[in-house]
């Protein structure tokens, strides 16, 4: 198992939480079509943070970075869960019994099933985790170009 086919390059943009934000992130990415997958947004003190999943991560993080934006990298995984009730607590449980602390996630949900997009604690350990335990990890490939 390589660590490298499951780890997705997820971008954070830091901003301010005021209207056209959001907007102005989009319309950047949408002029060099850039598409997001996901996102979420949180928001802190005045300051929202902006997390996406997108099929050129280096080049959003070029463009977002020129506008005036604070980008960043950070490793998340994607499970696919069932998409049915007790689906998010059989991915939750997997973890949290082998000591895996989920820092964050969000999720979407397809045709076939819902993803849940992780930021956790220990990427090799949960990798490792959600396969002994039948878990289906998506490949990062599907994320990126």
């Amino acid at each position: 198992m390589d660590r490298s086919d499951y780890v997705i390059r997820q971008i954070s943009v830091f901003s301010e939480n005021k209207p056209g934000r959001l907007a102005a992130i989009a319309r950047a990415l949408e002029e060099v079509s850039i598409n997001i997958f996901a996102f979420s947004i949180a928001e802190a003190n005045g300051f929202g943070v902006v997390r996406a999943l997108v099929d050129k991560p280096e080049a959003a993080h070029s463009i977002l970075t020129n506008l005036g934006f604070m980008v960043s990298f950070t490793d998340v995984i994607a499970v696919k869960m069932r998409d049915l009730p007790g689906g998010l607590f059989e991915v939750a449980n997997m973890l949290g019994e082998g000591g895996i602390n989920i820092e964050y996630s969000y999720a979407y949900s397809g045709k076939d099933a819902a993803v849940l997009i992780l930021r956790v604690d220990d990427v090799e350990e949960a990798i490792k985790r959600i396969h002994e335990q039948g878990g289906e990890l998506l490949k990062a490939e599907m994320f990126h170009e």
